[in-house]
């Protein structure tokens, strides 16, 4: 066997392999169930896609593909970031909570009670 039948062998299924993930990947962004999920779909979206500009890069021979992959690269880092910073900024509020369940994230909006045997005194402004 040739290694141009080796490389054209090996191309060939790594763009088989791409392609189906990338499939995957769309499902799992279209699907969710979070914002998180999605976000860490559409990165790994980025990372399938340079794999694939890479592939074809090395099938065709026209190596400035790879210069795009790695533009591609550069820019997929940046939308992560802005996306992990707007998710942490809107808060990580639950999309879906089951009946019953209670949100450990807020604090409890019940006033404190008072002890015993402390219901009547309180304190007046600027005494000590």
């Amino acid at each position: 066997m040739t290694p141009a039948a080796v490389l054209s062998t090996a191309s060939g299924l790594a763009l088989v392999l791409l392609s189906l993930a990338l499939l995957m990947t769309v499902l799992r962004i279209i699907r969710g169930p979070t914002l998180p999920d999605r976000v860490l779909g559409l990165d790994m979206l980025v990372a399938i896609a340079i794999g694939l500009i890479a592939v074809i890069a090395v099938r065709t021979g026209f190596y400035l593909y790879i210069d795009i992959a790695i533009a591609l690269g550069l820019v997929g880092f940046l939308a992560t970031v802005a996306f992990a910073r707007f998710i942490l900024t809107r808060g990580l509020a639950p999309e879906r909570m089951s009946p019953g369940a209670t949100d450990v994230s807020r604090p409890n909006p019940s006033p404190a009670r008072p002890r015993p045997g402390q219901a009547g005194r309180r304190k007046r402004k600027g005494a000590r």
